[in-house]
């Protein structure tokens, strides 16, 4: 990504991601991504107005299944169908929020997944987490 160009239509195009609503988090490498995404995901079902039905019930769930992931307490199949249920609110909500709160989950998953599995099997294996990970 440092050599991307930060323009909605060439991050689009060229990278198949975005900008979404234009604020941009900068993190280092010591940062837990699934964390991370995961206190986004919090946000986004806090902010949420209970209008709309994929809204109200989708980021409730869909930061539900955050919160096991960071732990590493998901089951390996929630990955996907945490995609999907992301794909469920996208697109489908009165307002934005739904489309604002699926593609930080959708990007994690693209670009994080094997973070997100190795996550899932170490809680498995019984060993601890990096401090990072914490």
């Amino acid at each position: 990504m440092k050599d991307a160009v930060m323009d909605f239509d060439y991050l689009r195009s060229e990278l198949g991601s975005g900008l979404g609503t234009a604020a941009v988090i900068v993190m280092d490498k010591q940062t837990d991504i699934i964390k991370a995404i995961w206190r986004l995901s919090k946000f986004y079902k806090h902010e949420s107005c209970g209008q709309c039905t994929p809204c109200r019930e989708g980021t409730g769930w869909m930061m539900r299944v955050m919160e096991r992931l960071v732990t590493g307490d998901a089951e390996p199949k929630e990955i996907d169908m945490l995609f999907d249920v992301t794909k469920q609110v996208e697109g489908h909500t009165i307002c934005a929020l739904g489309d604002a709160a699926a593609w930080p989950i959708q990007g994690l998953i693209r670009n994080f997944r094997d973070v997100i599995e190795e996550r899932i099997a170490h809680k498995r294996s019984g060993a601890r987490r990096p401090a990072a990970a914490r």
